[in-house]
C-alpha cells in the first residue's frame, strides 16, 4: 500500500508570547521573553518565583461563563488553538466528512489546578468526600481532545498522547501516521499545558529541575550558555491542522508545509535525566531522517529540545553532532524555550508550529538570553544566539524529549512536487 502524503493545513497558538500565530510569531522573530512574576498563584515562598504564562487571557471571551468553569484551563487553551487552526484551515463550515476527521492531542500532566484544588479542598475538610462531579472530567488528560471533537463534531480517531514532554510531538506523529495510512483525511493535533500551579512549580523545584534567577526572570531561560541553571515552566497550546496532501489540493486549502517524517525512541536510562552518551537521541535522530527519506546535509534548522538545563543541552547537541557530522556547521540551531519557556506536554506543538513559520518567512528565531559561551560546546556552532537570522529554510527538524527517557523527532519540509 502506498502511504499518503501529509501537508499542514492550518495552525494555532496560544502562547506566553502571544495568543495568536501571529502574535506568537512576532514575539519569535524579535527574541522577547515571556517570562515574569508568577501571577497565578502567591509564590513568594517558592524556590521560583517567575514563569512564562500565558498573558491577557479571559475565559469569557471564548466559552460561556458555565461552559467555562466545566473546563481545567489546559482543555480551554487546547480549545482556543485548536479553534484558531481549524478557522484558518476552513473546516469550520462543515465541508469535510467528519467522519474523516480526528483530534490526536499531547499533554503531559492534564488538569493539575483541578487535580490540585479538589484535593486540597478534601484536605481542609472534616473527612466528608464533597467532590464537585466535573472533578474527574475536568482533570483527565484526554479531555482535551473530547473537548475539540465535541464542539466540532469530529468523529475520526480521537485520543490523547501522554508521554511527559515529549507528548505532542507524539500526537503530531501519530497524526501524521493515522492519515498516511489512510485511517482518517484530516487530524486536528497538538497539544497543552497548564502546570503554573503551586504542585507544578513546587513539584519541580523539589527535582531542583527549575531556574532559581528570581532576579532575573526575562533572562533566567538561557539554552547552552554556561551559567543555566534550569528550565523556566511554561504554559499554553499549539494546534496544527494535519491533512491528505490530496484531499487538501481538492478543496484548495492553503498548505504552509509538509510532514516528511518521524521517529520516536526511549533512552532506557533515568526517570529525569538525559543518557549522557546519547544513544537514544541518536536513534531518534536517524529514525526520522530514514523515515523523511532525507540526509543530514538537507537539513537548515534545528529546533531542538534545549530546555536550559545543564545536563540535557549538551547531551542533545552531542548526539547531533555525531548524527549530523560537518553537516551541522551549515545549519542553525535554537532553542525557542528561551523565550516561551517550557510549556511540558506542549512544548512539543508550539515548537513545531515556530518550526513551520521559521520555513514560510526564511527566518530562524533566535536563542536568546546567551552571555557566557559553554567551554563543553563546539564553538563553531551556529546556535543562533539573541538575534534572529534571515535564511533561506526548506527542511526543518524538531526534537522533543520527556521525563521517562522519551525522545521524540519531527521532520517538516516544504511543499515538494
Amino acid at each position: 500500500m502506498a502511504l499518503r502524503r501529509v501537508v499542514v493545513t492550518g495552525l494555532g497558538a496560544i502562547t506566553p508570547l502571544g495568543n495568536t500565530v501571529a502574535a506568537y510569531w512576532d514575539g519569535l522573530s524579535r527574541g522577547v521573553s515571556g517570562a515574569g512574576p508568577i501571577t497565578r498563584f502567591d509564590a513568594s515562598k517558592f524556590k521560583t518565583r517567575f514563569a512564562c504564562e500565558v498573558k491577557g487571557y479571559n475565559a469569557d471571551n471564548f466559552f460561556e461563563r458555565k461552559e467555562g468553569r466545566k473546563l481545567d484551563l489546559f482543555s480551554q487553551f487546547a480549545v482556543v488553538a485548536a479553534d484558531q487552526a481549524i478557522a484558518e484551515a476552513g473546516l469550520a463550515d462543515g465541508a469535510v466528512n467528519k467522519d474523516r476527521v480526528g483530534v490526536i492531542w499531547g499533554s503531559g500532566i492534564g488538569g493539575l489546578r483541578t487535580f490540585q484544588e479538589e484535593c486540597v479542598a478534601f484536605a481542609k475538610g472534616d473527612g466528608t468526600p464533597r467532590f464537585n462531579p466535573f472533578f474527574i472530567p475536568k482533570m483527565i488528560a484526554d479531555i482535551a481532545s473530547g473537548h475539540i471533537s465535541m464542539k466540532h463534531g469530529f468523529r475520526g480517531p480521537n485520543f490523547v498522547t501522554v508521554s511527559a514532554c515529549a507528548s505532542s510531538s507524539n500526537s503530531i506523529i501519530d497524526a501524521f501516521n493515522y492519515i498516511r495510512l489512510g485511517y482518517a483525511d484530516v487530524i486536528v493535533t497538538g497539544g497543552s499545558e497548564a502546570a503554573v500551579t503551586e504542585a507544578g512549580i513546587g513539584g519541580f523545584n523539589a527535582l531542583k529541575a527549575l531556574s532559581e534567577r528570581n532576579d532575573a526572570a526575562e533572562t533566567a531561560s538561557r539554552p547552552y550558555d554556561k551559567d543555566r541553571d534550569g528550565f523556566v515552566l511554561g504554559e499554553g497550546a499549539g494546534a496544527l491542522i494535519l491533512e491528505d496532501l490530496e484531499h487538501a489540493k481538492a478543496r484548495g486549502a492553503k498548505i504552509y508545509a509538509e510532514v516528511l517524517g518521524g521517529g520516536m525512541s526511549a533512552d532506557a536510562y533515568h526517570l529525569t535525566a538525559p543518557d549522557p552518551e546519547g544513544n537514544g537521541v541518536m536513534l531518534v535522530l536517524n529514525m526520522a531522517l530514514r523515515d523523511a527519506g532525507i540526509t543530514p546535509a538537507d537539513v537548515d534548522y534545528i529546533n531542538t529540545h534545549g530546555t536550559s538545563t545543564p545536563l540535557g543541552d549538551g547531551a542533545e547537541v552531542k548526539a547531533i553532532q555525531k548524527v549530523f557530522g560537518d553537516a551541522i556547521y551549515d545549519l542553525n540551531i535554537s532553542s525557542t524555550k528561551s523565550m516561551t519557556g517550557h510549556l511540558l506536554g506542549g512544548a512539543g506543538a508550539i515548537e513545531a508550529v515556530a518550526s513551520i513559520l521559521a520555513m514560510e518567512h526564511s527566518l530562524v528565531p533566535p536563542t536568546i538570553n546567551h552571555f557566557t559561551d559553554d567551554p563543553e560546546l563546539d564553538p563553531r556552532l551556529n546556535f543562533t544566539f539573541n538575534q534572529a537570522q534571515q535564511r533561506e529554510v526548506n527542511i526543518v527538524l524538531s526534537n522533543t524529549f520527556g521525563f521517562g527517557g522519551h525522545n521524540t523527532s519531527v521532520v517538516f519540509g516544504k511543499l515538494r512536487d
